[in-house]
């Protein structure tokens, strides 16, 4: 069975009130920013316990590997573990095809950019700086 996997970046409201432009012409609206990739690939299920420990410990290990007090698979009871384990099926999608997209105001003449750059770091939150970084390095391409 093929499958999409929709991985989705940082997003973005665009204020046309943030466009210098906006003074000179009115010819503005409002938009959104985004990254996004799809992932294409036919769909592979997975009930292998010993395939799927190895995974959750893997994946553990990554997302505890910068904590001060990382867990470990290990930390908690066998048993408890193993019933853990029947609760998850795996899968994989070996990828076939990879379509990225981005919308970051590259459509936009540079001072209306910059405008957006500036304001979504006045706006702050981790999603208007990822948006904001990647409307700035868009300009330099």
């Amino acid at each position: 069975m093929e499958a999409l996997a929709i991985f989705q970046g940082p997003g973005s409201y665009i204020s046309p009130s943030w466009y210098p432009t906006k003074k000179e012409t009115a010819k503005v609206v409002p938009t959104w920013n985004y990254a996004v990739v799809h992932a294409h690939g036919p769909l592979q299920f997975i009930d292998d316990r010993v395939w799927l420990r190895a995974f959750v410990e893997e994946l553990t290990n990554r997302h505890e590997a910068e904590r001060r007090d990382r867990w470990k698979v290990t930390d908690a009871p066998p048993d408890y573990i193993e019933q853990q384990l029947g609760a998850i099926i795996g899968l994989e999608i070996p990828i076939a095809r990879l379509i990225g997209k981005w919308k970051v105001s590259q459509n936009r003449p540079a001072q209306d950019r910059d405008g957006v750059v500036e304001s979504l770091l006045q706006e702050g939150g981790h999603s208007a700086a990822a948006i904001a970084t990647l409307v700035r390095e868009s300009r330099s391409e």
